[in-house]
């Protein structure tokens, strides 16, 4: 099983509070919607379900729970609402946070942290990544 780093983790649950973790119980599908947009324009619908396809993969062997959430034709999520009824909301936002970690991590893998941080940055332009450093060797 893949562990995402720690500083990932942590800037998932950051993005996760932009979109209102807590508040709104979907803040997971909408932090994915938004990223969808523009990465659908750089990898197409296709490219772009199979690398949510291993993200999500990724976060179910963390938790769980996760295994009733779908992906749509689209690219779009479908599910997280039974998580929420059928999990504790602990697990709830563990999952959460592990989707988005892993999407960003495989974005990171695949397009670079530059790259990565920039679209996330055009996306939330408040997020700060400021001593965020993912690539190995690399100290914040």
């Amino acid at each position: 099983m893949t562990r995402v780093d720690p500083k990932l983790k942590d800037f998932a649950e950051r993005l996760l509070a932009y979109e209102g973790a807590g508040v709104h119980p979907d803040a997971a599908f909408r932090v994915c919607e938004k990223l969808r947009h523009f990465l659908v324009i750089l990898a197409g619908v296709a490219g772009f379900r199979a690398l949510l396809a291993r993200a999500l993969a990724l976060a179910r062997a963390e938790v769980p729970a996760l295994s009733v959430v779908q992906i749509k034709a689209d690219g779009s999520l479908a599910g997280l609402c039974k998580i929420e009824a059928h999990s504790d909301e602990d697990q709830c936002a563990k999952g959460e946070v592990a989707l988005i970690a892993h999407l960003l991590g495989l974005l990171i893998t695949f397009i670079g942290e530059p790259l990565t941080l920039r679209l996330v940055q055009d996306v939330w332009p408040q997020a700060s990544a400021d001593g965020l450093s993912f690539e190995k060797g690399k100290t914040p």
